[in-house]
């Protein structure tokens, strides 16, 4: 499995923080918050995958385009970013050594917290 930073969905995420898409929440809220699968197949049936990648900052480039095991490290609902969410792939990322995720998501949470 190689995964690599998406660079379009963190300027994706940039964006809505910046725009104010944004829901300011806890550090535990993310299962809470997140999508149920049902939920996510739908919108993503819906929007596509392309769309679909915009919402992760990881991509396991060796999975298959069109599979959800390609796509990691979801930051929102698909609607806006999550704060929670951003600190829960934070904290992955490094657990599994994937340094420039928990970078960028660090990047994004300071800019969450600035905004």
């Amino acid at each position: 499995m190689t995964v690599k930073l998406n660079e379009a969905a963190l300027r994706h995420a940039k964006d809505l923080v910046r725009d104010g898409k944004v829901v300011r929440d806890e550090r535990d809220d993310w299962s809470e918050h997140a999508l149920p699968a049902k939920k996510e197949t739908a919108w993503r049936e819906k929007h596509g995958w392309e769309e679909y990648a915009d919402w992760h900052l990881g991509i396991d480039t060796e999975a298959n385009e069109e599979t959800k095991a390609r796509y990691e490290f979801p930051f929102g609902d698909y609607d806006k970013v999550h704060r929670c969410a951003v600190i829960s792939l934070e904290s992955r990322a490094a657990q599994y050594d994937h340094d420039e995720i928990a970078k960028a998501a660090k990047e994004l949470l300071e800019l969450i917290d600035t905004e």
